[in-house]
């Protein structure tokens, strides 16, 4: 990492940064999709079940790491600094901390995930595959934290092919993992969509393997002394960390969760054939998400980095270079989705009607995810400055006092029904989009007039 001069050398870090992010949420991402298309080999019923699963899982889990993810703002304005020596004590406070915060997800799921697919009123081989799914996957949680703190000690400092190796090797692992849990190869238990929560979990263990194995081999990294120096836990670093974390966890939350909020509000009020084409349309929609996602966490990475290190004018460029550079990508996206949706659709199932639902799913996706890309752009480039607060308040309004809201009464009181939910997630993530542009205005230029970034 260091702090280009020239456009041309801006451009080539930022590449050089965000490209192994790509490879790596994709990847990760490729997990979930495995999960899911393998599941949708079983039957409807699997596919539904890991579904609601998923959706149920994936907000806990994004709002999770977005808390973890201080640790790479952190570690880059750290880094731009020259305070490289404060950053051993901040990873390992960050371990401490997310081994406590996983244990309350664990701890949270027990006492309430029965109760809430209860509450949904699920088909009854629905709700059975959806609660054994994320039964099987809680095995996971410590490790997948633990080694996501990793990832973002990596991730800080511009090491993101670190991250990129170790998921790619992960992968394999999970695919086997899904083919002989879910249909009972290599002798293993043929599970169905349960099958795909156990080999997921088996899979973070695996990672979190490669990620220590990798601070110890790299030289880079080794000289940290991560999991050798081990300072107590200190009540203060883990407020630092949550100061900042928080917020930022809780914006990631209120985003993930409105499309989960989808997916159940979709079991609740619609059939198992509706649940499975919106799982298939959410899926390959995320899949896509995963380049202006990759772009987002580059942003955080760069921006932090020249914030750190005093670097203004080079802050607000790559905000530039990567917010149209997310925006320019979906809109290519955009045009191969309409034309290939019911091909894509086909990948996921073999039921003609759910195909068909999920083409037109796709549609209005083309729409949302112009949006996605730019608020998630800008998000990127706000934790940079580690403005996080009143982000946190724009994305909690746009998406659960408008989005959620008006997407109900549009699918519940109008013709368009599930459809009209996702017209819901459009509006709110354009309001966003908006939210985040103003805000990053008035940062800019107050970091213009003052020389000295927002102190919140």
């Amino acid at each position: 990492m260091y702090h280009a001069e020239s456009q041309k050398e801006k451009i080539s870090l930022f590449l050089s940064i965000v490209w192994p992010l790509m490879v790596t949420q994709l990847s990760l991402y490729a997990m979930n999709l495995v999960d899911t298309m393998m599941s949708g080999r079983v039957g409807t019923n699997d596919l539904a079940g890991v579904a609601i699963g998923s959706s149920l899982w994936m907000p806990v889990f994004t709002g999770v790491n977005g808390i973890l993810l201080a640790v790479t703002a952190i570690i880059a304005q750290l880094s731009g600094s020259g305070q490289r020596h404060k950053i051993t004590y901040s990873v390992t406070q960050a371990l401490y901390l997310a081994v406590v915060v996983a244990l309350l997800v664990v701890l949270a799921g027990n006492l309430f995930l029965d109760s809430i697919l209860t509450f949904m009123g699920l088909a009854p081989e629905v709700h059975h595959i959806a609660f054994h799914y994320l039964l099987g996957l809680s095995l996971g949680i410590i490790p997948l934290f633990l080694a996501n703190v990793l990832r973002n000690f990596f991730d800080g400092q511009g090491y993101t092919k670190i991250t990129m190796y170790i998921t790619v090797l992960a992968v394999p692992f999970n695919i086997l993992l899904n083919y002989g849990l879910i249909f009972g190869n290599f002798g293993l238990p043929a599970l169905g969509g349960i099958g795909a929560g156990y080999a997921t979990a088996f899979t973070y263990w695996i990672m979190l393997g490669f990620s220590i194995w990798m601070t110890f081999q790299l030289p880079k990294v080794k000289s940290y002394g991560i999991f050798t120096k081990w300072p107590l836990p200190s009540w203060k670093a883990w407020k630092e960390q949550l100061t900042l974390g928080i917020p930022m966890g809780l914006s990631i939350f209120f985003e993930s969760s409105i499309f989960s909020m989808v997916t159940l509000l979709v079991g609740i009020m619609f059939s198992t054939v509706t649940i499975a084409a919106n799982q298939i349309a959410l899926s390959f929609t995320s899949l896509i998400f995963m380049i202006p996602l990759s772009i987002s966490m580059a942003l955080t990475i760069v921006v932090g980095y020249s914030v750190g290190g005093g670097k203004y004018q080079a802050a607000k460029e790559y905000g530039k270079l990567g917010v149209l550079g997310a925006v320019g990508f979906l809109a290519a996206g955009a045009v191969f989705l309409f034309f290939f949706r019911e091909s894509i659709a086909s990948l996921y199932s073999q039921d003609p009607e759910v195909i068909v639902l999920a083409g037109q799913f796709f549609i209005i996706a083309i729409f949302y995810q112009l949006s996605d890309a730019m608020q998630a752009g800008l998000q990127g480039v706000l934790r940079g400055y580690k403005d996080v607060q009143l982000p946190f308040l724009i994305a909690f309004t746009s998406y659960w006092v408008i989005g959620i809201p008006v997407g109900y009464l549009l699918a519940a009181f109008t013709g368009l029904g599930p459809f009209g939910l996702w017209i819901g997630i459009t509006i709110g993530l354009t309001c966003a989009a908006v939210g985040f542009f103003t805000r990053l205005r008035i940062v800019q230029r107050r970091v213009e007039s003052s020389g000295q970034p927002i102190a919140e």
